[in-house]
């Protein structure tokens, strides 16, 4: 590859499916790296450091973003998720298209330090599909559903502030145009 890729970033609402859009493609093209976030929440049962997360302490973390370690960073229910700005430029500078799967906040950071980010918003096709899709989780309990709908009417908000939105009506169909929009197709 002669040129270097852009880096891109897909956000969107919580629920919206983003984490399943990524998967799906992955599977079929895991030639596209997606970039590994470092947190200072625990893991979970089954996840491994460096291939979920890479797991940091609070200390640890304030040194990355002393350092300007992080190309972005934020705060999510108590704990703190960052992208590691090292590996993303170098996997850049060696022609593999980069993918960030983050939050609006992070989204944001991205825009200011590296302008030339491909911005994508991945949009649910109605407010009510992405309510069911939150309550039907059954995973939370109300008042956490409710703060993730708040969230999300925030989130919908920004979605002028992305350079293309995406609608996740078909899982295969929005891994499709992202890969073509990653440049990898």
């Amino acid at each position: 590859m002669s040129e270097r890729p852009r880096l891109t970033v897909l956000s969107g609402p919580s629920g919206v499916g983003k984490s399943t859009v990524v998967a799906h493609m992955r599977k079929q093209h895991p030639e596209v790296w997606l970039s590994v976030s470092v947190t200072t929440r625990h893991p979970r049962p089954g996840e491994q450091n460096g291939i979920h997360y890479y797991f940091v302490d609070n200390d640890e973390f304030d040194k990355l973003i002393a350092n300007g370690e992080l190309l972005e960073w934020a705060v999510f229910a108590g704990n703190r998720y960052g992208t590691p700005r090292g590996a993303v430029l170098e996997k850049l500078d060696n022609g593999v298209p980069v993918l960030l799967e983050i939050d609006l906040q992070g989204a944001r950071q991205v825009r200011e330090s590296m302008a030339e980010a491909l911005l994508l918003f991945l949009a649910p096709p109605s407010w009510d599909e992405l309510v069911r899709r939150l309550t039907g989780r059954g995973t939370e309990p109300q008042d956490v559903i409710e703060k993730r709908l708040e969230a999300a009417k925030i989130e919908l908000a920004a979605e002028s502030e992305f350079d293309t939105t995406l609608v996740n009506t078909s899982v295969e169909q929005v891994a499709a145009e992202l890969l073509a929009l990653l440049g990898a197709a």
